[in-house]
């Protein structure tokens, strides 16, 4: 029985630009001419008779068909360069891994041995931390890391991991203290505990439309795991994602103080654009999918 398969490399510029967002950014990747990639998808797509891809502002988004195409085209695709780097007899025998210490500790530590069967014959380093390193210098293969929504690492590939709701919690020791919270002039007058500085706190009172002076008292820790125990402590009202604290709250730990729908950035999966299609941060990523989405 024949197989009638669509051509492979309108598959391969329909993956590039499904993964990238753009056309001229695949047919960097794939180093040919973005009218090259744009001739490929279009093929594609009267073949099939499905089209792939809405326009959305400067740069390309999937629709429903091309969503659900794309998503078994790159498990294809993935397997087929883990197969291949298995043939190869010069595999990174390591992937190191700088974190946002909060993901690090809460979400991928507990996990960490399950990436084994991700990465058979390559050790992992995981290192918690708030310093991002070069990545064009190899100072790290991958980069996990929390950016605010405009923030860009140029010259990297960025793939977004999870975007979080950002909500005031606190623990209900504390509550019972200082009473409930209705309004945001009320949790303005109370402790809040801060990541390294007021940044956060005055990015999510600005989409609340309280912009401009405001007295944020409270004290500064260094990564968002510690201002989450320092919530747990009753110390005061800790700025957060559901990511991690889904947990302490179905406890009944922590309680969300004030009811919003506020995102203000995305969990990242960041590395260099020739490193972002290689079979180990290929298998990292899948990993990644099945812990944080």
């Amino acid at each position: 029985m024949s197989h009638r398969l669509p051509p492979l490399i309108a598959l391969r510029a329909f993956e590039a630009v499904a993964r990238t967002g753009s056309v001229r950014a695949a047919g960097d990747e794939l180093s040919v001419s973005h009218t090259a990639v744009s001739r490929h998808i279009q093929n594609l797509q009267n073949r099939l008779g499905v089209a792939f891809f809405e326009r959305n502002g400067r740069g390309l988004t999937l629709t429903g068909s091309g969503e659900r195409y794309y998503q078994k085209i790159c498990r294809a695709f993935e397997a087929i360069t883990l197969a291949t780097s298995e043939l190869k007899p010069d595999l990174p025998t390591q992937l190191d891994i700088w974190c946002t210490p909060g993901i690090a500790s809460i979400k991928l530590l507990p996990r960490l041995p399950d990436l084994e069967s991700y990465l058979p014959r390559c050790d992992v380093a995981l290192r918690p931390t708030r310093r991002r390193p070069d990545l064009t210098t190899n100072e790290a293969d991958a980069e996990i890391v929390f950016l605010f929504d405009g923030e860009e690492r140029e010259g990297c590939h960025v793939e977004v991991l999870n975007r979080p709701r950002m909500f005031p919690v606190a623990s209900p020791s504390f509550l019972g203290r200082h009473g409930p919270v209705s309004c945001v002039d009320e949790l303005l007058k109370l402790p809040l505990i801060h990541e390294e500085s007021t940044g956060q706190w005055e990015r999510w009172f600005d989409r609340l439309g309280r912009s401009g002076p405001l007295s944020l008292r409270g004290p500064k820790l260094w990564n968002g795991q510690q201002t989450i125990e320092s919530a747990l402590l009753g110390q005061g009202v800790a700025m957060t994602g559901s990511l991690l604290v889904d947990q302490h709250i179905e406890t009944g730990e922590l309680v969300e103080v004030l009811s919003t729908n506020v995102h203000l950035g995305s969990y990242c999966l960041v590395t260099t654009k020739s490193r972002s299609v290689t079979a180990p941060i290929l298998a990292l990523r899948r990993w990644l999918a099945d812990i944080l989405e």
